[in-house]
């Protein structure tokens, strides 16, 4: 004789409607005498559990992850401005480096960092830090801003200093701005960038500091005084994206009146010479160059440039990529990857 349908307080069969209702209780009112293979609903935990023949142990869902790399730089330091018609301003420091991109390296001179486990269907916020302001006359520059993704934080470069307004000092930052009128460069952050270049005297800018190492450092002092501002600290190259691309370099020193100002580095900008800086480079996290020094009295003093605006890149399986973005990255393909580059704040989907 076939079944059709057995109903109890436990099981229907043969319902399209019907389910399986386990039996529930707390953790106290658990069998007594548990045989393994025995599964009941906790109402303490809220919880499905089973017994394995030695203890109760929850059953857990299995939520599918994914695995991504990540290149996160945080925006450029503004160059410092000049103080009289014998000085320049130091240059703005690059922003913070991190990178988790196997055989490259991150900021200050650490090793990359590891990849990051993303929760399938888990929205996930990238903010691309704005570039410093370049100091206004009298002022040094403003620091850069933060890049972030998910866990991941990139500290903004610190601005370069100068102007004729106390005080003179350069930022801290991802990388420290450089010093100008006999300062010391600001300090940049552990495993993210590097210090700016230190100012032993008043007539040049030193270049602000840089994912792979520091700002130059200006060592004379006397007569006849140094009249070039140096450069920026140097950048460090990734191929996240398939191509490899320089990044995070420092700005250059401003110049006493007309010699030349700092060199222009990995999108860091060159230093002003008898002129305002060249600003970093959007999306690269270089500094901007301080300003050159005005060669009379009567003329306009010049202000440092602007940093470069940070950036934010990823790179996963194409076989786990979602297509499930904000923010317009700009999506390619390398072999069996898919590489997202963020130039504006969004979030990604995983």
């Amino acid at each position: 004789m076939a079944l059709t349908k057995v109903t109890n307080d436990l099981l229907a069969l043969g319902e399209s409607t019907s389910s399986l209702n386990l039996p529930k209780g707390t953790t106290a009112q658990r069998p007594s005498s548990p045989v393994a293979g025995m599964v009941r609903e906790n109402t303490d935990d809220n919880v499905i559990e089973y017994y394995n023949g030695t203890e109760w142990k929850q059953v857990k869902s299995q939520v599918p992850t994914v695995l991504v790399d990540y290149l996160v730089i945080a925006a450029g330091g503004g160059g410092g401005s000049t103080r009289s018609t014998s000085g320049g301003g130091g240059g703005g420091g690059a922003g913070g480096y991190r990178s988790s991109v196997t055989g490259e390296s991150s900021g200050g001179g650490a090793a990359a960092e590891s990849s990051l486990t993303l929760t399938a269907g888990t929205s996930y916020t990238i903010t691309i830090g704005g570039g410093g302001a370049g100091g206004p006359v009298s002022l040094r520059g403003t620091s850069g801003n933060n890049s972030v993704f998910h866990t991941i934080t990139s500290i903004g470069g610190g601005g370069g200093g100068g102007g004729t307004t106390s005080p003179f000092d350069p930022f801290d930052g991802g990388s420290g701005g450089g010093g100008a009128f006999a300062v010391l460069g600001g300090d940049g952050t552990v495993s993210q960038g590097f210090r700016g270049g230190n100012n032993i005297e008043s007539r040049a800018g030193a270049g602000g500091g840089g994912a792979s190492s520091q700002g130059i450092d200006i060592t004379q002092s006397g007569y006849p005084y140094p009249v070039n501002g140096t450069a920026g600290g140097l950048g460090i190259s990734s191929a996240i994206t398939g191509s490899s691309v320089a990044r995070a370099g420092g700005g250059g020193g401003g110049a006493d009146n007309t010699s030349g100002g700092g060199a222009a580095v990995a999108g860091g900008g060159t230093g002003g010479a008898n002129s305002i800086g060249v600003a970093g480079t959007d999306n690269t996290g270089g500094g901007g160059g301080g300003a050159g020094s005005y060669s009379t009295a009567s003329a306009p003093q010049n202000a440092g440039a602007d940093g470069g605006s940070g950036v934010v890149i990823l790179r996963l399986l194409t076989s786990q990529y979602s297509g499930t973005t904000t923010g317009s990255p700009t999506v390619t393909t390398d072999g069996s990857h898919t590489v997202l580059t963020y130039t504006q704040s969004g979030t990604y989907t995983a």
